[in-house]
């Protein structure tokens, strides 16, 4: 490419010029503001209040759209955010996974706050050029790129030429165009969308990195929510972040040493672990076996939980087959988990790009299990194309797995019919069809503009045209608070059902996983016990998303002991992991105590958020059935032996001589009955109200009785 004419057609529209503030401790304590209605830039200072009870990355993010925002504002509005910061942890390169930035909004989808995590450099090289955050508000009036120039200390807003907004294309050409030669594009960091975020609710982020063994961009997402929508609703073709090399402590740390140390246990945990769950050679993939074995993998739109066909998608069919071998598949530099696995010279079949061989990055378990059997296909080549096609056009995989999954299911059940889908047979595992109707929401065509507006959405609109029983509609559209389910079948395990219903953003795996735990290991048997682990493991999964860390290096990693100590399912040695980086970077005093307190402040801020924005209540946590049982007769019979062992077992009725309808009534009750039973439990730990609001009291306990949260919740205190 032309590097000279390209920069030519990216004509300057504003900029400016700061002082670069050093980072000290991990922070920056400055925050970037731009204003894209009037091309305002300026150069925030971070409130001391702000930093003590907000910590930074999510907690940064939502206390700024807070401010930003009222509560009748649009996710379309212009005084929206996008909000992106890394905390303090972000950037070091010497313990694994701290390349993660949060990204904040409001959402297309639910209406309410949206936080997703995401990798890539972007996060880091903000920091690195001298912001801890990045907080965009109002609307351009015509396609702009915000480039940070991190080495001269300069902002720029450019005017985007016509051009491709596909992913794959658009980052290299930035990368090309802002980098000094081919070994300066590691110093560049890009976010872009893609059409499909233009034409849907449905669109994410993906941030790149640069992978200097392949010569390649590749990229990660912030997928969830529908923040790329509102990233283009801002005519944002793109940011751009460049800074003038890693330096080895470019956070300033208190204490390098003490990282260097915990690092290197971690490391070699790695090296043990390719005997195991093989992370380096299958990267997430190798769940997908497991979920199998366990009857966890959802299949056609979350009815059943293994499939005969499963072995297709097995993970060592991945590793052999698909996955290159022995190069960098790490999204920051000095993680040793190298788990972004990539797929090279894939020939694509279909689409505006059929013919030509392109890098894919992943899949990662959640789109084989989304983006194959959800949909009841089992064919690797699809996936991996459906995977591409997502990235570049700028759709979550989760969220369109899951929307997949219900369009089918609607098909199947008579709901939608050739007729209403344009055409096309969306019947489960019919691949040509699926990637179809991926190609028009990117054009914003057919079935595809209905595709994209999500399960909620699509789910009120068909029971508005009577095309199906509103009941029915309910129990199998997987979506709660407005979000698609992410991927993990959860009937069977009462405790994820409220760890995914129970979210303030929506059904997301980030926040709590404990299929395992509960189903698997019986190590959660009472309401007690199960409240007691949906208060802590949402909280310390929260606490990632404020220091900038991945969750992936906590427990899909375990040291040679971990069996053997107290709490194995806290793994314990990497808790004290954190609780040394931490404070090694930041010198703060810091416990394993004071973690989960400084989550559950935000938690709380965020469940507040919620009631602000019309949400946050009870009714809100409700979850639709096919999470918790049996919704179909061909549900209950593929799983007969089970469920009729149950109700003579755990309901205390004889199945004999009852139908299966009849049954089917018998265990709905009692699932529905356990889940609030499971509510009030959780509510209480949490100290909440029955109702699902925060107490003043527990704010109070927490130092987050601040009057704005304290005139909101008051009026729900019982």
């Amino acid at each position: 490419m032309d590097v000279q004419k390209l920069n030519e057609k990216h004509k300057l529209i504003k900029e400016v010029k700061y002082d670069k503030t050093p980072i000290d401790k991990g922070y920056t304590d400055k925050i970037l503001y731009v204003n894209f209605t009037d091309n305002t830039v300026k150069t925030k200072d971070v409130d001391p209040v702000m930093k003590e009870k907000f910590v930074g990355g999510r907690g940064y993010g939502l206390k700024l759209l807070w401010d930003a925002t009222t509560p009748e504002t649009k996710w379309n509005d212009p005084e929206n955010e996008i909000i992106i910061s890394g905390g303090p942890c972000c950037g070091i390169t010497q313990y694994s996974g701290a390349g993660k930035s949060l990204v904040v909004s409001l959402s297309p989808q639910t209406d309410s706050v949206m936080d997703s995590n995401v990798g890539g450099f972007f996060g880091p090289f903000l920091k690195f050029s001298g912001y801890d955050a990045l907080e965009m508000q109002g609307k351009a009036d015509k396609d702009v790129i915000l480039y940070i120039d991190g080495v001269n200390g300069k902002i720029e807003i450019r005017e985007a030429p016509e051009g491709p907004k596909s992913t794959h294309i658009l980052a290299e050409e930035l990368t090309e165009m802002f980098a000094d030669n081919e070994k300066d594009k590691i110093n560049i960091g890009v976010v872009t969308s893609g059409d499909a975020a233009e034409n849907s609710l449905i669109g994410m982020l993906n941030f790149t990195f640069y992978d200097p063994r392949r010569k390649l961009v590749r990229v990660k997402q912030a997928g969830r929510g529908g923040i790329g929508t509102v990233f283009r609703d801002k005519k944002i073709k793109a940011l751009v972040a460049k800074v003038d090399g890693i330096k080895g402590n470019a956070n300033n740390v208190v204490d390098l040493e003490a990282i260097r140390e915990r690092g290197r246990r971690f490391n070699n945990e790695m090296k043990r672990d390719d005997e195991f769950k093989q992370m380096k050679r299958k990267g997430t993939a190798h769940i997908v076996d497991i979920m199998n074995d366990y009857d966890l993998l959802p299949v056609n739109n979350f009815k059943f939980g293994s499939h005969p066909d499963a072995g297709r998608i097995h993970s060592d069919v991945y590793r052999d087959e698909w996955f290159t071998q022995g190069v960098f598949d790490g999204c920051w530099i000095g993680c040793n988990m190298s788990c972004c696995k990539g797929v090279d010279e894939f020939e694509l079949r279909t689409g505006p790009y059929k013919g030509e061989k392109v890098i894919v990055d992943g899949p990662e378990y959640e789109t084989a299990a989304s983006l194959g059997s959800n949909l009841g296909i089992f064919d690797p080549r699809f996936t991996i194309e459906a995977n591409f096609y997502c990235d570049t056009y700028g759709i979550c995989t989760i969220t369109w797995g899951s929307i997949v999954g219900f369009v089918m299911d609607c098909y199947e059940s008579g709901i939608l019919n050739d007729e209403r889908t344009g055409g096309l047979k969306l019947n489960f595992g019919n691949a040509d069809a699926a990637l179809e109707l991926q190609h028009q929401v990117a054009r914003g065509e057919g079935f595809g503009k209905i595709a994209g507006m999500g399960v909620r959405k699509m789910k009120k609109m068909f029971i508005e045209k009577g095309w199906g029983d509103a009941k029915y509609l309910n129990d199998i559209a997987m979506e709660n608070k407005g979000l698609e389910y992410s991927l993990y079948k959860s009937k069977e395990s009462l405790v994820q059902q409220g760890g995914y219903a129970m979210t303030n953003k929506g059904p997301q795996h980030d926040e709590a996983w404990l299929i395992f735990m509960d189903m698997v290991n019986n190590q959660i048997p009472t309401f007690e016990d199960k409240a007691e682990a949906l208060y802590y493991f949402p909280l310390f999964r929260t606490w990632f998303g404020l220091a900038g860390f991945c969750k992936l290096c906590w427990n899909d990693i375990e040291p040679e002991d971990n069996a053997e100590t107290d709490e194995p399912e806290k793994i314990p040695e990497h808790v004290d992991n954190y609780v040394t980086v931490f404070n090694a970077v930041t010198g703060w005093p810091f416990s394993k105590e004071e973690l989960i307190r400084q989550s559950e402040r935000v938690y709380n801020f965020q469940r507040i958020f919620n009631l602000r924005r019309g949400f946050g209540t009870r009714e809100h946590d409700a979850q639709p059935y096919r999470a918790a049982g049996p919704v179909t007769v061909e549900e209950y019979e593929s799983r007969q032996e089970r469920y009729d062992m149950q109700l003579k077992d755990e309901i205390g009725i004889d199945p004999a001589g009852k139908s299966t309808e009849e049954k089917m009534a018998l265990h709905r009750k009692y699932r529905e009955d356990r889940y609030e039973q499971l509510v009030d439990t959780v509510y209480k730990r949490r100290g909440w109200t029955k109702n699902g609001v925060p107490t003043i009291e527990r704010l109070k306990e927490l130092g987050m009785d601040l009057p704005e949260l304290v005139e909101l919740v008051q009026p729900h205190q019982e």
